[in-house]
C-alpha cells in the first residue's frame, strides 16, 4: 500500500508569543467528579470511574474521541473505520445502545438509534476531560444510562488563546482544527467564551471508505455575580461516508450522511448550603442513507430526528449530609420515510442522598423514577457504601437498576436485511460490583468485580445459512435473560526513570475479562450480545527523551466471544507539545494486524499521519 506522509505548513504573521505552561498534569484525587447534582471528589468515589486528563488526550496516538476511547478499560470501542467517522461504544459487555453519552452534563441521547451518539461535535483538542462511569447510571442520569456513561468536559479559559493543528497521512487523509479562547471584559463582568472548528477528510482505506467530518462547537458564560452563573453551548457536526460494510455485507456501496446540531443554555445558583441549575435544550439529528451510493431511487431512508428537554437539578447540605433532587421532562420526536412519523415523551424525577459516618465511612442512595406513557411508571434504586481504609486505600460496593426503551429503529425499521419489531419491551437489569481502590505517589490501583443480570435483552438475531452472504434478515428480539459478569484490573505508575536525555515517565497495564451466561433459542446467529468483549489488556508507556521529545506507545489485546482475536500497537511521537510550534507523528497498527471490530468492516493495516501544531497565548 502506498504510503503518504503530508506535512501542511502554515506561515504565520510575527507577533508576541507566550509558551503554553503544562497545566494538564492533575491530581486525580482532587477532580470533582460533575455528576449533575452531588459532586464527590474522585477519591471518595464508590464507583468503578476512569478519567481522560486533557494531557492524555494529547499524547494519546488518536484522531477521534472513539479513538482516545479504545484505551480505557472496560470500555469496548466499535469502530466502522478510522477517525472516529462512527463508532459504538459498549460498556462491560453492554452494546451501544445501553450506554449514555454526555456534554458537561447534557445527554446526547438518539431516539433513532444509538449508532449516533457519538456525533460529538466538539474537536478532540476543545475536550478538558472525559469521565466515563462503568456499570448502572439511571439512578444518576436516567433510563438511558444502562450499562454506563461517558461526560465529556470542557472548559471555559479565563485567558485569551488559540491552538492550531494540521496533518495529514496514508489513503489521503487530511485535517485541521482550531480552537480559541476569546474571553470579553463587559462592565458587569467577563464574558467568557470559546470557539472551535474542524474538519477530517479521507479518500479511505478500502473500497467505499471516503469520509468528510466537519465540526464547529461555540461555548459562552459569564458569573452574573457571586451566586449566579449562565451557560451556553452550541454545536454542529457533519458527517458524510461511504459506508461499505457498516451494516449488511450484500451491499457494499452504501452510503450515510449525517447532520447533527445541539444547543443549551443553563443558569446555575449557589450560595452557602444549596446549589440549583436550570436547563434547557435541544438536539437535531438529520440522517440520510443509501443502500446504493449513487442510485438513490434504488433505496433510500431519511430521518429527522428531535430531542426537546428541561431539568432542573439541585442539591442541598445539611448537617445530615447532602441531599440531591432533580426534575427532567423530555420529548422525542422522528419523521422518517422508513420509521413513520413516532413522537414519544418522558418525565423522571430523582432524589438521592450522601452521608459520612464513623468517620472512615460513607453511605449514598436514591432512586430515579421515569414515566413513559406506554409502560407507565418505573423505578429505578440505587445505593454505594465506601470505606475509607487510609488516605491511600478505599473500599466500596454498589448496587443499581437500570432500564432501556427500545430506539425507534428497533420497533420499526425494515429494509431488505432488516425487520422491525414493534412489540418489543424495555430491557431491565439489575447490577452490583465490589471494587478495591489504591492511589499515593504516582501509583494508581483499582480491582473490581462486576455483575449484571438484565432480563427482556434486546438483540438482533437470524438464522444460520449454508448461503455467503447469508440471505436471512435480521430482526430484534427480546432475549430471555442474560448475565454479564466479570473482572477488572487497572495499575498506573507515574515515573522519573532514567536520565535528563530519556525519561521513563508513566506505565499502564489493565485487564478485563467479561463471561457472558446467554440463554437464547439454539442456531440463532447474534449481531451484538455474543460479540461482546471476553478478554480485553491495556498497555501503555509514555517516555520523555532530552527536553521536549515525548514517545506514548499504547498496545492492545482484544477477543470477543465469536469473533478472532487481535493485538495492535499504535505509537505517537509529540515534539515541542506545550511550546509555540509543535511537531507530532503518529503509526496506528504498527503490527499490520488483520481485523474488523465492528459490522463487516475490514479495519485498516500499518498506517501513518503527521502534522503540526501551534500554541498562542
Amino acid at each position: 500500500m502506498k504510503k503518504i506522509l503530508l506535512i501542511p505548513v502554515l506561515i504565520l504573521h510575527s507577533y508576541s508569543v507566550k509558551a503554553i505552561q503544562d497545566s494538564t498534569t492533575v491530581d486525580l484525587g482532587e477532580v470533582i467528579i460533575q455528576e449533575n447534582r452531588i459532586e464527590i471528589p474522585f477519591n471518595k468515589v464508590s464507583r468503578n470511574i476512569s478519567i481522560v486528563s486533557r494531557k492524555e488526550i494529547e499524547t494519546t496516538p488518536a484522531r477521534s474521541l472513539q479513538e482516545v476511547l479504545s484505551f480505557t478499560p472496560g470500555v469496548d470501542v466499535r469502530q466502522r473505520g478510522v477517525s472516529g467517522v462512527q463508532g459504538d461504544i459498549g460498556i462491560r459487555g453492554g452494546g451501544f445502545e445501553q450506554t449514555l453519552m454526555l456534554i458537561n452534563g447534557i445527554k446526547m441521547t438518539d431516539p433513532q438509534t444509538g449508532h449516533h451518539i457519538m456525533n460529538i461535535p466538539i474537536p478532540l483538542q476543545a475536550i478538558q476531560r472525559v469521565e466515563i462511569m462503568k456499570g448502572p447510571a439511571s439512578r444518576i442520569y436516567g433510563q438511558n444510562a444502562y450499562a454506563g456513561a461517558v461526560n465529556v468536559v470542557t472548559m471555559l479559559p479565563e485567558s485569551k488563546g488559540l491552538n492550531i493543528q494540521a496533518y495529514g497521512g496514508d489513503f489521503g487523509m487530511k485535517g485541521f482544527s482550531v480552537v480559541s479562547a476569546l474571553p470579553v471584559t463587559l462592565p458587569f463582568g467577563t464574558y467568557k467564551q470559546s470557539l472551535s472548528v474542524s474538519h477530517d477528510a479521507s479518500n479511505g482505506h478500502w473500497y467505499n471508505s471516503d469520509y468528510k467530518v466537519s465540526n464547529v462547537f461555540y461555548e459562552g458564560g459569564m458569573d452574573l455575580n457571586e451566586k449566579n452563573e449562565i451557560r451556553t453551548m452550541v454545536g454542529y457536526t457533519d458527517r458524510s461516508f461511504g459506508a461499505n460494510g457498516f451494516y449488511t455485507n450484500s451491499f457494499p456501496d452504501q452510503w450515510e450522511s449525517i447532520q447533527t446540531f445541539i444547543a443549551s443554555l443553563s443558569h446555575t445558583y449557589s450560595h452557602e448550603n444549596v446549589y440549583l441549575q436550570t436547563r434547557a435544550y435541544w438536539r437535531r439529528n438529520s440522517d440520510e442513507f443509501r443502500l446504493r451510493r449513487n442510485e438513490p431511487e434504488f433505496f433510500t431512508n431519511n430521518h429527522v430526528s428531535d430531542v426537546f428537554a428541561l431539568e432542573l437539578n439541585g442539591r442541598y447540605q445539611s448537617k445530615l449530609g447532602t441531599t440531591g433532587f432533580g426534575l427532567e421532562g423530555r420529548q422525542e420526536k422522528i419523521e422518517s420515510n422508513n420509521l413513520g412519523d413516532r413522537e414519544r415523551a418522558f418525565l423522571g424525577v430523582f432524589a438521592e442522598h450522601r452521608i459520612e459516618f464513623w468517620e472512615n465511612f460513607d453511605f449514598r442512595a436514591g432512586v430515579y423514577s421515569n414515566y413513559y406513557n406506554e409502560y407507565g411508571w418505573k423505578h429505578f434504586p440505587g445505593a454505594e457504601l465506601g470505606y475509607q481504609i487510609n488516605n491511600s486505600s478505599r473500599l466500596y460496593t454498589n448496587y443499581g437498576a437500570s432500564y432501556r426503551i427500545p430506539s425507534f429503529t428497533e420497533l420499526y425499521y425494515q429494509d431488505p436485511s432488516n425487520l422491525s419489531n414493534p412489540d418489543l419491551t424495555p430491557e431491565e437489569a439489575q447490577s452490583f460490583e465490589f471494587g478495591y481502590k489504591y492511589g499515593n505517589k504516582g501509583l494508581r490501583l483499582e480491582v473490581v468485580y462486576f455483575n449484571r443480570h438484565t432480563k427482556n435483552l434486546i438483540d438482533w438475531n437470524r438464522e444460520p445459512s449454508d448461503i455467503e452472504p447469508n440471505p436471512n434478515r435480521w430482526m430484534p428480539r427480546n432475549i430471555s435473560e442474560v448475565t454479564f459478569q466479570g473482572i477488572e484490573i487497572g495499575l498506573q505508575q507515574a515515573l522519573k526513570l532514567g536520565s535528563k536525555n530519556f525519561n521513563l515517565s508513566e506505565i499502564s497495564l489493565s485487564y478485563n475479562y467479561i463471561d457472558a451466561d446467554l440463554k437464547q433459542l439454539p442456531g440463532t446467529e447474534s449481531r451484538n450480545t455474543l460479540n461482546a468483549m471476553r478478554h480485553q489488556v491495556i498497555a501503555g508507556v509514555r517516555s520523555e527523551i532530552f527536553t521536549n521529545l515525548e514517545l506514548n506507545i499504547k498496545a492492545r489485546y482484544i477477543e470477543r466471544m465469536a469473533l478472532d482475536p487481535y493485538f495492535l500497537m499504535d505509537i505517537r511521537m509529540d515534539y515541542n507539545r506545550l511550546k509555540t510550534f509543535g511537531f507530532f507523528a503518529e503509526a496506528s497498527n504498527v503490527t499490520n494486524t488483520d481485523y474488523i471490530e465492528a459490522g463487516f468492516v475490514q479495519m485498516p493495516r500499518r498506517w501513518f499521519r503527521a502534522g503540526i501544531s501551534i500554541n498562542l497565548q
